[in-house]
């Protein structure tokens, strides 16, 4: 793909440079260039032999003179150092006094300080930053080999659920997670088909299982995956590939399924399968802990855990519960956390709220002053 268009794209190929950046010594100040030994000492007078400015380059040096020299223009031949016009006085006569003698190489930058040619510059599995494509740039990479954007079949399940727009039935609710997964695949670098919402019976979840399948990687779904009449997701998947993973020990988000589909007539294979807890406090985190990691690994990235922080608590939490937590949280003023009241998983005010969640281990109480594992949300979704 064109380098102007690779933001968020993963190098499927490393990018080695075939020359030294920068390509020649150039002044990192307007000033004047000069051989440091052709100063007496402050006050020197020198003759302006030539003005050089950024794109063209100059003649050799001649011992005894100076050059006029602006931002990012090659240093001449000769010249050992660039005093910056504030230091100078010009005069007339295309002269200038320098007022400051200068140690040598000062201002100057030297041909391949950056980058020297033949060094790789992006290792493959990097995804791209805009930093990053400058760097691809300042090596004249105008394309870039990319991996494939994953593609992503999402559907919702639950009669309950409508669209915003639509009239709000008794008993129904806005289908929240149809927007909050949506936004997280495509921030993730994927290409998304949207499903829509499947009924909740049997046939009508086999039926979209097959349908998400075919072209796609990874089929993702939000209800559906606990253990009521109406969860119809875990026999669906069973009959239409396999189901490898069923329940995790964290809070919120215990119901979730991992598994395959079976591909149809597009040549066989199959689409993985992860099926999110409806409740969406519990999709939004899930995703982070369980899709992520294969979402890095479809498009050739190494699966990064997030690093986070110690941060101070300043608040109580003296009921921990059996599971590993992952508690909304913010930083204060002062440096340390607090939690949003109501850690429901229903509640996505609280993941509005919060800058990032605490990593609290299983049976793990927490008093106010002790240090906790925060991360933020930008580490989870960078």
């Amino acid at each position: 793909v064109s380098t102007f268009d690779a933001l968020g794209r993963v190098l499927a190929a490393e990018v080695r440079s075939q020359l030294d950046v920068p390509p020649h010594d150039n002044t990192s100040m307007d000033g004047y260039a000069l051989r440091v030994a052709d100063l007496r000492g402050p006050g020197t007078v020198l003759p302006v032999a030539q003005r050089i400015a950024a794109g063209q380059v100059g003649a050799v040096l001649a011992p005894g003179s100076a050059a006029r020299i602006f931002t990012g223009a090659p240093v001449p031949e000769g010249a050992d150092a660039v005093v910056p016009q504030e230091q100078c006085e010009a005069l007339e006569g295309a002269a200038v006094r320098i007022d400051a003698v200068p140690p040598a190489g000062q201002w100057i930058r030297r041909r391949g300080e950056d980058v020297r040619a033949g060094s790789s510059v992006l290792p493959s599995g990097t995804r791209l930053t805009p930093q990053a494509l400058g760097l691809a740039a300042s090596v004249g990479a105008a394309t870039l080999t990319v991996r494939r954007r994953p593609r992503v079949a999402l559907f919702s399940t639950g009669d309950e659920l409508v669209m915003p727009g639509e009239p709000l039935k008794p008993g129904a609710i806005y289908n929240a997670n149809r927007y909050t997964l949506r936004a997280l695949l495509q921030g993730a670098g994927c290409e998304v088909s949207d499903l829509g919402i499947v009924p909740d019976r049997l046939d009508a979840t086999r039926a979209a299982l097959r349908s998400a399948a075919a072209g796609h990687d990874l089929i993702l779904t939000s209800g559906g995956v606990s253990v009521g009449e109406e969860d119809h997701l875990k026999p669906a998947a069973a009959a239409e590939g396999r189901i490898d993973l069923w329940q995790i020990a964290i809070k919120p988000g215990k119901p979730l399924a991992f598994g395959a589909v079976r591909r149809g007539d597009d040549g066989g294979g199959e689409a993985l399968l992860i099926g999110l807890p409806g409740n969406p406090v519990s999709s939004f985190v899930t995703f982070l802990l369980a899709v992520r990691p294969v979402l890095q690994a479809l498009q050739g990235m190494p699966s990064t855990e997030p690093a986070g922080l110690l941060l101070r608590a300043d608040f109580d939490w003296p009921r921990p519960d059996a599971r590993r937590e992952f508690l909304r949280a913010r930083r204060n003023a002062e440096g340390g956390l607090e939690l949003f009241p109501n850690q429901s998983s229903g509640v996505l005010t609280s993941a509005v709220w919060a800058e990032g969640l605490i990593d609290n281990p299983p049976g793990q109480a927490i008093a106010r002053g002790d240090a906790v594992r925060f991360v933020p949300f930008s580490e989870w979704m960078s």
